[in-house]
């Protein structure tokens, strides 16, 4: 099995090193008289759909019998307060110069004040499939049985099959089971806007005061993906499909934050021209050993805003949180979204959704394209070499999503950059970079940057991008020089083509990349040290567009 719940005598103290004081701190309260454990899928689902703060729709859920429900068994819904989004500013790492003496006490507090609550633990397994496949343990108050009903659907229950799988599972030494402890209603004068602390190293978070589901998901996938970085994977925030046209498949990866395109294009069926596989369009890693793929979730944590009553999308929700509810004509308690009530509505939706879903692709991975909105950029842009391609990434520019809970006044319009389109890292930038550069080293990976925005006053449509990847999977793309950028090149399309004549794109151009650079920079100073090389090798872009 991949990780450790159990150990033998001899290593219980301080020699091991999972035996961190957080970690000890969370575990220990796994195992109090107050807790009780919630065996089955089923289970979750009857004691969610009892709870008082419960709404039960009338709709059915699809494929109920295959997901571990009973038959008949309906969509829940669980509406949260002011937060609807996830909360960066409440993140803290262990091990990072922070107070951590300071910060366990609150932990150690928190816990204590929860001694004689109802407390509820649960099991899943993240990862599916036998070469990548890690258990986790959730525990959350009683009243927060919905959010447990989400995460077992979200991940993957342990059910005798998966629990078979598991036990077969390749073993990563000294690794133990990934723990998430959480208290939504937890409050604290020095932490308004509540407090998540991670133990990386050790596989534990601590969520407090905040009740919105995706701190759980993505508290448990910071320390999926940090276990799989430290044992030879790419740990990736995006969306993954194979198109094979004949005998030949064509892999492909989306990499780019909520409302640049990922999950539209990780999905798109190119009007069903190939026979089109799905691996996931949120969270999956890449082996470095043979650059297979696998995901991490059978379902997905997705927005409810596209999906307006009568969607046949909806056909697919299993729980939905912070949405509104309404009756139809026939007296039916059903679904009211497109972000009426709040913004950042969402849903488990479940993998029936996409029926060709896989959870492991065996060949290797053929282009990266990293998703930007900069309209600087022609739709596409191919990257020469392998150090460029990874830069690219390492500075994907995004806008601000609904999903974030940000603090007042931040600009939703500003471009901002985030490193492979993943905040939830909790190890060093640096061995991310490394990760990518050895992708594309392998000589096999191509990057490429689409521009799903605009290109300066003109839209690129989701036709235009559609038209390009298809070009790319049948081999009659063709690209000609970026201006003076030798290193980059573009696939001309009308009304896309970039002037250098006009000083004022010119000068655009040039400040979007130096911005780029200089990010490099500051972030190498003030933050994270990374190579010196990438800054120089960014820069010299720079200094040709300046002649």
């Amino acid at each position: 099995m991949a990780t450790i719940s159990r150990y033998e005598t001899s290593r219980l103290g301080k020699d091991n090193p999972q035996f961190s004081a957080l970690r000890s701190t969370i575990e220990t309260a796994f195992y109090g008289n107050n807790v009780e454990e919630v065996k089955t899928i089923s289970e979750a689902y009857e004691r969610a759909a009892a709870y008082k703060g419960t709404i039960v729709l009338d709709q059915e859920v699809a494929h109920a019998e295959d997901l571990g429900l009973p038959k008949g068994a309906k969509v829940l819904v669980d509406n949260g307060g002011r937060v609807t989004g996830r909360t960066a500013a409440a993140r803290h790492l262990s091990g990072t110069g922070e107070d951590d003496k300071k910060l366990l006490g609150i932990v150690r507090d928190a816990l204590y004040a929860n001694r004689e609550r109802e407390y509820l633990t649960t099991t899943a397994y993240v990862g599916l499939d036998e070469d990548f496949m890690v258990r986790a343990r959730l525990m959350v108050p009683s009243e927060e049985i919905n959010n447990l009903y989400s995460w077992l659907l979200n991940f993957q229950w342990a059910s005798d099959q998966m629990t078979a799988m598991y036990e077969r599972s390749k073993v990563y030494e000294d690794e133990s089971d990934i723990l998430i402890y959480s208290d939504p209603k937890w409050t604290h004068p020095d932490h308004p806007n509540g407090f998540v602390y991670f133990d990386p190293k050790c596989n534990v978070v601590i969520v407090l005061g905040l009740p919105y589901f995706g701190e759980l998901k993505k508290g448990t996938l910071t320390l999926a993906w940090a276990i799989a970085r430290r044992h030879g994977y790419v740990s990736c925030h995006g969306g993954m499909k194979e198109m094979i046209t004949g005998d030949k498949p064509y892999v492909a990866a989306f990499f780019g934050l909520s409302g640049t395109g990922k999950s539209t294009l990780t999905h798109a069926k190119h009007e069903d021209k190939y026979e089109i596989k799905v691996l996931h369009d949120d969270a999956f890693v890449i082996s470095l050993d043979d650059f297979s793929s696998i995901a991490l979730e059978p379902s997905y944590f997705d927005k409810t805003q596209d999906y307006p009553y009568g969607h046949p999308e909806q056909k697919y929700f299993v729980t939905a949180q912070n949405v509104g509810v309404s009756l139809n004509e026939a007296g039916e308690k059903v679904l009211v979204t497109e972000d009426i009530r709040n913004n950042n509505g969402r849903t488990v939706k479940s993998r029936h959704s996409t029926p060709n879903r896989v959870d492991k692709f065996d060949v290797p991975i053929n282009s990266v394209f990293w998703l930007m909105k900069d309209e600087t950029l022609p739709p596409v842009v191919k990257i020469e070499g392998p150090e460029l391609a990874m830069i690219f990434g390492l500075t994907l520019t995004t806008k601000r999503s609904t999903a974030e809970n940000l603090v007042p006044g931040t600009n939703m319009e500003k471009l901002v950059i985030e490193p492979f389109a993943n905040p939830f890292r909790v190890y060093p930038l640096q061995e991310d970079c490394d990760s990518f550069e050895q992708l594309f080293n392998s000589g096999e990976v191509h990057g490429y940057i689409l521009n799903t925005g605009f290109f300066m006053d003109k839209k690129i449509t989701p036709a235009v991008t559609l038209g390009i990847i298809e070009s790319l999977v049948e081999e009659r793309a063709e690209f000609v020089p970026f201006g003076p950028l030798e290193e980059l090149s573009y696939m001309p399309i009308e009304g896309y083509e970039p002037d250098f004549a006009d000083e004022a794109y010119r000068k655009l151009l040039h400040e979007r990349l130096n911005d780029r650079a200089q990010w490099i920079k500051e972030i190498s100073v003030e933050k994270e040290p990374l190579k010196a090389s990438y800054y120089e090798t960014l820069n010299a872009l720079v200094e040709k567009l300046a002649k």
